[in-house]
């Protein structure tokens, strides 16, 4: 009479199943959707501290345009005007899948620039403020800032893409339809860049 084959107590088979299971679906991309949202919020946080830069070098640009133009009322209005509106706009990390909330922050930081652009343009007229020390410096620190939003823009529109690809493709397309379906695709930036920047300021 042969012994009956030995088998796993119940007992210790369940937990050997349940390791088993996560392995299984941690290497099914289960986790992808999850962490490429937070990557691609953290890009967002990035682009918004640029942004907020930008707005924290206009008082001091509008203060010193004003020291040798203050006949440029109308121009000087309409730059504390738009930064005024840009600053009110603002998107949470969890507003990002909204297109109109989007839409409504990136006209407000294309209408600062183009605001930004005309004042920088009525600089040629005044020699003496192209030449003033202080507008160097923050004509100076407005090229670089410009410079840090392309860059996070350009960041942030790759974690979007990776993030919006991943809901749409397998494997992620399954989990998106499963255990994430509050996840919904983010808003980028879909005009051309050059709209979304003023002019470089060089004299």
């Amino acid at each position: 009479m042969t012994a009956p084959a030995a088998s796993l107590p119940r007992p210790r088979l369940l937990p050997f199943l349940a390791v088993l299971a996560g392995l299984l679906v941690s290497g099914c991309g289960v986790n992808n959707i999850p962490t490429f949202e937070e990557q691609a919020k953290a890009k967002w946080s990035d682009v918004q501290n640029q942004y907020q830069r930008r707005a924290d070098l206009i008082p001091n640009l509008v203060e010193t345009v004003k020291g040798f133009a203050a006949q440029e009322r109308s121009v000087l209005e309409a730059v504390i005007n738009a930064r005024a509106r840009a600053t009110q706009v603002q998107i949470s990390p969890d507003m990002l899948t909204d297109p109109e909330a989007f839409k409504r922050f990136q006209e407000a930081q294309q209408q600062l620039s183009g605001a930004l652009g005309r004042l920088i343009a009525t600089v040629e007229n005044y020699p003496d403020l192209k030449s003033s020390q202080n507008f160097l410096a923050l004509q100076s620190q407005l090229e670089g800032t410009e410079n840090r939003i392309s860059v996070a823009r350009r960041d942030y529109i790759e974690a979007v893409r990776q993030y919006n690809t991943e809901l749409r493709t397998f494997p992620g397309v399954i989990w998106a339809s499963t255990l994430f379906r509050s996840h919904k695709p983010m808003q980028t930036f879909t005009a051309p860049e050059d709209t979304q920047r003023p002019p470089a300021v060089r004299f």
